[in-house]
């Protein structure tokens, strides 16, 4: 790597904007690091600490890696299926907007386009 004073600028924003949030999830000491909201972060740890748990709770035996997956699998599946019903009420929203314009197109005068 060449040194210049636009690397330099770069590698230290990098490190500035860089820091370490130490959370716990299912009983696990993780050391975040990133340039995220400390609260947000916590956050998002303990959103996949509660799903852990949860699963944990209808499970009889296993492991945490093993249940790590299974919460991963559990969280993928919610996210896909909010972006199918985003996806749907974008197209419903679609729907309406063609039927009100053609509804509207209905009822002017076409005198008034000319």
């Amino acid at each position: 790597m060449k040194w210049n004073c636009l690397n330099v600028s770069r590698i230290l924003r990098r490190w500035l904007l860089t820091k370490t949030i130490d959370v716990e999830i299912y009983g696990q000491p993780y050391a975040i690091t990133g340039d995220g909201d400390d609260a947000y972060i916590r956050r998002l740890a303990h959103f996949v600490d509660d799903h852990m748990k949860h699963l944990a709770e209808g499970m009889k035996t296993t492991t945490p890696s093993k249940l790590a997956v299974l919460t991963a699998i559990n969280l993928a599946h919610q996210l896909f299926e909010s972006e199918k019903k985003r996806v749907q009420g974008e197209a419903d929203v679609e729907r309406r907007m063609v039927t009100l314009m053609e509804s509207i197109d209905e009822q002017m005068p076409t005198s008034l386009f000319r």
